[in-house]
């Protein structure tokens, strides 16, 4: 990578003080918001006729968006700055949140829509994450803890993802225009967070011959022992778990809720997501640098939400779906953050967004799985308490992976 963060370049109207990662981390927070507000809508376009396979590929479509943006504008924002890449994010946010409340009658644009949404979510992941890093540090604010950065940007995203997605749930369910009004307020808070962070300073400087845009998109650290080892297991579940938690389970219990189904379906949403957002804090004090200590527990928490998600679907009990909707989803926020921590570790400064991209595009990946066993359901006839298993059997293949890489090498690229 031929670009580096140095220092500190003001553009007009931006304001360089220790609070500046707030900006940005707004701006991130209405995105996921926006990102995620489909996802507990999905029983109410099921029960208006569209198939559980269309839904749930809908579900992955954002992926479609998602990882190009990662992919490529992490690297750019490396190159041309942070500001260039990320100030767009909200606004593409907010056409894709008006796609989807224009669009419920369209499968069309319902997908055109999620795909608008993972273009945002990946610019504010990839890009948005690298810059609230740079500003969590000096000369933007006090020295602090290894990972602060990392842990501002899951938070935020967390928190994003929550409660989008549980107010979206209680409009649908309780309000007027429930396949519009969900959307129509996060296009309000995009434009709230667009006018935030267009006040944050700019903390890559152009160097002044950068060279080849093919060498800028070449990332070195995906080798990385530590990478391969322990960040990219860990990868593979953050969504894949929260997917099965707000995505099958709800699909599955649809029958005992009755007329309550889209409420429901919000509650594991944020049961879910809260739980991985609060547990997110108390990942500092767990962590240790050198160990993949809470890599370990993430994946041991995710075995377990799969197992008891095979129950709750063998015998339809609604409290055991919600114990693992918790468990799931304290599994994404402790991996999300391990992951991150671990990116953060090893990647050199110019590097520090490719890498970011790559960990959440196969992140990002594991929200195929609803989809993935929707259709091996209808094709294969397994059901789902036998393919749950299955997942918790591939979970703990991952956590076997970890454990042999426990102690791998730090090294910077």
């Amino acid at each position: 990578m031929t670009s580096s963060v140095i220092e500190a370049r003001r553009t007009p109207g931006t304001v360089a003080t220790p609070r500046a990662w707030r900006g940005v981390a707004a701006a991130m927070f209405v995105i996921a918001w926006g990102g995620n507000e489909f996802t507990p809508l999905l029983v109410m376009y099921k029960n208006h006729g569209l198939s559980v396979t269309t839904v749930d590929v809908l579900l992955f479509d954002y992926v479609l968006g998602i990882v190009p943006a990662l992919l490529i504008g992490g690297p750019l924002s490396d190159r041309f700055g942070r500001r260039r890449l990320m100030c767009p994010a909200p606004f593409i946010a907010a056409a894709a949140s008006l796609l989807l409340a224009v669009g419920a009658d369209s499968v069309a644009m319902l997908s055109i829509g999620r795909v608008l949404s993972g273009v945002a979510l990946g610019l504010a992941m990839a890009v948005g994450g690298s810059w609230v890093k740079e500003l969590s540090q000096p000369p933007y604010a006090a020295a602090a803890a290894v990972g602060t950065g990392a842990r501002r940007s899951a938070m935020s995203l967390t928190a994003g993802f929550a409660l989008g997605a549980g107010i979206a749930g209680v409009l649908a369910q309780w309000a007027p225009w429930p396949h519009s009004l969900p959307y129509l307020v996060n296009v309000a808070l995009c434009a709230v967070g667009a006018a935030w962070v267009l006040r944050v300073p700019e903390t890559v400087v152009r160097a002044s011959n950068p060279g080849r845009l093919r060498d800028d998109l070449r990332i070195p650290s995906p080798g990385h022992r530590r990478f391969l080892g322990v960040a990219l297991p860990v990868a593979v579940w953050v969504f894949a778990s929260v997917g099965t938690a707000y995505a099958v389970l709800p699909t599955l219990l649809a029958g005992k809720i009755h007329s309550l189904q889209i409420g429901f379906s919000a509650l594991l949403t944020v049961l879910t997501l809260g739980c991985g957002f609060l547990i997110q804090s108390v990942a500092r004090r767990i962590d240790r640098p050198g160990v993949a200590r809470i890599a370990t527990l993430a994946l041991v928490l995710v075995t377990a939400g799969m197992v008891l998600a095979a129950v709750a679907a063998t015998t339809l009990t609604l409290w055991i779906a919600l114990i693992a909707a918790a468990v799931l989803g304290s599994g994404n926020g402790i991996g999300l953050v391990a992951g991150l921590q671990e990116v953060e570790r090893i990647a050199a400064p110019a590097d520090l967004a490719g890498l970011t991209a790559v960990f959440y595009s196969v992140c990002y990946i594991g929200f195929g799985l609803p989809a993935l066993l929707a259709f091996l359901n209808q094709t294969t006839g397994l059901g789902y308490p036998v393919m749950l298993v299955a997942g918790a059997v591939v979970a703990l293949g991952c956590l076997a992976v970890v454990l042999r890489n426990y102690r791998a090498k730090i090294e910077t690229s």
